[in-house]
């Protein structure tokens, strides 16, 4: 699945740069299916390897310019390789009109012509950010996405153990809710997960009981957000006298989302427990781990330590101070 020019150049993400369709209307719906881009520089001359047909081609000052001074001959040898590349589209950088025999060959061969007043570097780097994200692998996941304390969480479990609610509490303490219900989740470079909403019930969340309820509307903007790195998963289960639950914390469990472990999290549910609380503390602890203190890990070498001082062998007794 790729990204079509028309989607770019309709991307209120990249309207900043102000793209300016210039010809090749036809060729709008061509699919773009990598997010490297190329400048071409001397692939033009033909001395290099030839054009990736994937790829956006950037033209700058320098490409302009070199296919300006060629002869009719040598002009015509890199226009036919530029046709036979068919590449999706050619962008024309720094605010430089386009020459004649570029807007005849992407008017007779579909090739949209877009141009930008901003410079190659800055160009490049904002729309390779915005295809690594919409080319990003992803996947839709059932569960509640919040933000506590900068540490993205997000918590599943079994429909009714009770996630919505302990979103609610978390975004009444000041935290803020990402999505409820439906997390889209997408894998950037190198390895980190991003998690949205839909945008059909983006800020929404369902309170048995009390229905359908906008977050935005009722603690306002600074309780949402459009988008978040995930770092800790939560999931909620019901508690079984039977059950194990983790005590000491001295081992990480991780799930695994697009390839990507995080740490994971077995939360039992009873009457009375706060798990909002819990899970505010999970936050804090995930911060702690991430400066380099992990507080379990802390007190077993503690013990350890502790243990190896009572235990001597027979005979040696401790000095005297």
């Amino acid at each position: 699945m790729g990204v079509s020019v028309k989607e770019l150049f309709e991307a209120k993400e990249l309207r900043e740069f102000s793209l300016e369709l210039m010809a090749g209307e036809k060729g709008l719906g061509k699919e773009i299916t990598t997010s490297r881009i190329q400048k071409p520089g001397l692939l033009l001359t033909g001395l290099l390897e030839e054009l990736h047909s994937d790829r956006l081609q950037i033209f700058g000052a320098a490409e302009i310019g070199y296919l300006k001074s060629l002869t009719d001959e040598k002009l015509n040898e890199s226009l036919g390789m530029l046709e036979r590349s068919g590449v999706p589209a050619i962008i024309i950088t720094r605010g430089i009109e386009p020459p004649e025999f570029l807007f005849s060959l992407c008017r007779g061969k579909a090739i949209p012509l877009l141009k930008t007043r901003y410079t190659s570097s800055i160009l490049i780097e904002g729309i390779t950010k915005y295809l690594e994200e919409r080319l990003a692998p992803s996947i839709t996941l059932h569960g509640v996405l919040v933000d506590v304390l900068g540490i993205g969480i997000m918590m599943i479990g079994k429909s009714g153990i009770g996630k919505s609610e302990c979103a609610l509490d978390l975004v009444s303490r000041g935290y803020r809710l990402v999505s409820d219900d439906i997390i889209i989740v997408k894998r950037l470079p190198p390895s980190l997960l991003f998690g949205t909403s839909s945008d059909l019930i983006r800020y929404h969340m369902e309170i048995r009981g009390l229905g359908i309820v906008n977050i935005k509307d009722l603690y306002g903007i600074t309780a949402i957000r459009e988008k978040k790195q995930m770092d800790i998963v939560v999931e909620l289960v019901k508690w079984e006298p039977e059950g194990e639950y983790e005590r000491l914390g001295f081992e990480e469990n991780t799930y695994d989302i697009l390839g990507v472990p995080l740490p994971y999290l077995r939360v039992p549910v009873t009457p009375g427990r706060s798990v909002a609380t819990i899970v505010e503390v999970a936050a804090r602890n995930q911060i702690l781990k991430i400066m380099g203190h992990h507080s379990a890990r802390n007190l077993e070498a503690h013990l350890d330590s502790a243990m190896k001082g009572l235990t001597r062998p027979e005979g040696i007794k401790k000095d005297k101070v």
